[in-house]
């Protein structure tokens, strides 16, 4: 198996998530499915009220989300990242679309991947794209691990 360059850390939150290895595996397939050399990518699990203080004091924005993304590229060729995931969010969001908290957690986690890989999220066609990039890698995902 290759090295893994992906990284789960937590904050102030640590959710159940029983195949973490096969999920952090599965992240770097989706940059080498997207062409994309990694370094290191850090995920970093935590609340409501830490990702608003990151997203305040980073962004100048006072709202809640699900999820932060920053490229920490010095110019180089491989990515090297910090993906922030509330998870206080991610259950929030799994009730409103009416999806399980892990299929709603790897959604959110394919998506900070595909943001570092260049795929943005402001314009309906931006937003169409990621959507369907997100939905396209959580069904490999299943099927992959459908035997799991």
């Amino acid at each position: 198996m290759a090295v893994l360059k992906i990284f789960f850390h937590y904050a102030d939150r640590k959710p159940e998530l029983p195949d973490k290895k096969s999920i952090r595996y599965f992240i770097q397939k989706i940059f080498r499915y997207e062409k994309i050399k990694i370094k290191e990518i850090d995920y970093i699990f935590c609340s409501d009220d830490f990702l608003l203080k990151i997203n305040q004091q980073f962004l100048n924005h006072s709202f809640y989300t699900d999820i932060i993304t920053f490229s920490l590229n010095d110019g180089e060729q491989s990515i090297d990242g910090e993906v922030y995931i509330s998870i206080d969010r991610v259950k929030e969001n799994c009730k409103f679309f009416k999806t399980s908290f892990r299929d709603e957690l790897l959604r959110v986690l394919f998506h900070g991947a595909l943001h570092l890989c260049g795929y943005n999220d402001v314009t309906s066609s931006e937003i169409n794209e990621m959507r369907h990039k997100e939905e396209h890698y959580l069904q490999m995902f299943h099927v992959k691990h459908s035997k799991i």
